[in-house]
């Protein structure tokens, strides 16, 4: 598979402009340097058997928990937690084989994996029960977690992310080759030498407006997936994770859920399509609908951090 296709595949302040009492989008500016910097300063290890497992935690009250794409980390949801910490305890931890976590050669990676380490890390921290809020991959494992763990979930706001019927989605499919390949790691440090060249087009691929997708941001992204030869075997081992299907079965236990689930959509995302949040929908027996973002992409909850405020201060109303 050719590196290009990976590249167009998958290739801090507030807005004027507001729904409430949240700010509708945050704007790329130079304050993401010191966004960097202060969950960097921020950021703490739950030592499990899993491995070191790298979050941050901010505000009090009762839990929410984030749950990032990838490549990404905890660092996607830093606007929103920004916004909602008034409210909740926000714990945003890194996925194994992503961003800061540290874990060993043998530990697997796979969605239930990833699952499993939450719930550790759930009981750690003693939370017994948390408002979920996930995109893209981690939203694959959010599904796993309410239905192999639904007394721990008491809400769930997805945003664009992995279905049953979608699952790995096409567009993903050649990343997963690349990773198969080993050729993924390479391609991703390129970024950090030419970001013209991951705005242009990892960027183009995911956000409405990819000048957000700053030198700071896709450092704190990428450095820790390209550190060492265990951390770039490991970034592939993710993504090999995600073929065969980790939701294959689940919709029969989905149907039976109690949670509340509400849908926050970028409608101009092409691997994750709105069918995709209808389909939610549908199967969810307390669903709660879907907001369709007509200009977001895969990863709009960076640009429109109080869109997902909105919403999650909405659905928790109903929890």
């Amino acid at each position: 598979m050719k590196r290009r296709h990976f590249l167009q595949l998958s290739g801090t302040a507030l807005a004027a402009s507001t729904i409430g009492r949240y700010a509708v989008a945050a704007p790329a500016t130079a304050g993401d340097a010191a966004d960097s910097a202060a969950f960097l300063a921020a950021r703490r290890f739950a030592e499990l058997s899993f491995g070191h497992i790298a979050y941050v935690e901010r505000g009090a009250g009762p839990a929410a928990l984030f749950l990032h794409g990838a490549p990404l980390n905890g660092f996607q949801w830093r606007s929103a937690i920004a916004q909602l910490a008034s409210e909740r305890r926000c714990i945003v931890p890194d996925f194994m084989g992503l961003g800061y976590s540290e874990v060993p050669a043998q530990q697997p990676l796979t969605a239930g994996a990833q699952c499993a380490m939450l719930v550790a890390m759930l009981d750690q921290l003693k939370v017994e029960k948390a408002d979920v809020i996930a995109s893209d991959s981690g939203g694959a494992v959010a599904q796993l977690l309410a239905a192999r763990h639904p007394e721990r979930v008491r809400s769930l706001l997805l945003s664009n992310c992995d279905t049953e019927p979608n699952s790995p989605p096409k567009g993903v499919l050649p990343v997963i080759e690349m990773a198969r390949a080993g050729t993924l790691a390479d391609d991703t440090a390129k970024w950090l030498s030419d970001p013209a060249l991951a705005r242009a087009t990892f960027g183009a691929a995911v956000f409405h407006d990819p000048s957000r997708f700053t030198k700071k941001t896709i450092a704190y992204y990428v450095e820790p997936l390209v550190s060492s030869p265990l951390r770039r075997a490991q970034y592939h081992a993710f993504h090999v994770a995600l073929d065969p299907n980790p939701l294959a079965g689940i919709e029969s236990v989905l149907r039976r859920s109690r949670i509340p689930v509400r849908m926050v959509w970028g409608a101009s995302d092409t691997i994750f399509p709105l069918a995709d949040a209808e389909y939610l929908d549908r199967i969810f027996p307390r669903s709660q609908g879907i907001r369709r973002i007509p200009e977001g992409k895969l990863f709009f909850q960076e640009e429109f951090p109080g869109i997902i405020a909105e919403e999650a201060h909405r659905l928790w109303q109903l929890a």
